[in-house]
């Protein structure tokens, strides 16, 4: 499988991170991860076509919010914390912690 570009920490671009992280999707996206670790490019409970949802992820890898690497035949999703915290203190941890309270069916909820 071939690489997918992901920037380095030194060329995260704010505007891009920020853009990536202002879609409700995405934002669900990062939250679980934050949560959970590492995940498949196809999370359970999620109502978004996988056409939409590669797109999501596209956007989030390009910022640097996300790595994503290959196992075999999965992609896995890893969320760069640790390096968009160095290059953007608390950021990530202040959006999430602004963000609504999941819903039931753990898809992102309307505001």
């Amino acid at each position: 499988m071939r690489t997918l570009p992901q920037p380095h920490p030194e060329n995260f671009d704010l505007a891009a991170v920020l853009h990536a992280l202002g879609d409700p999707v995405r934002l669900e996206l990062v939250r679980r991860l934050a949560e959970d670790g590492e995940t498949t490019c196809s999370p359970e409970g999620l109502t978004v076509p996988r056409s939409t949802l590669s797109n999501h992820w596209r956007i989030l890898r390009e910022a640097g919010v996300i790595s994503v690497r290959t196992s075999g035949k999965s992609r896995l999703v890893t969320l760069r914390l640790d390096e968009l915290d160095a290059r953007y203190p608390h950021l990530i941890g202040a959006v999430l912690d602004g963000l609504a309270p999941r819903s039931p069916a753990g898809s992102p909820g309307r505001r």
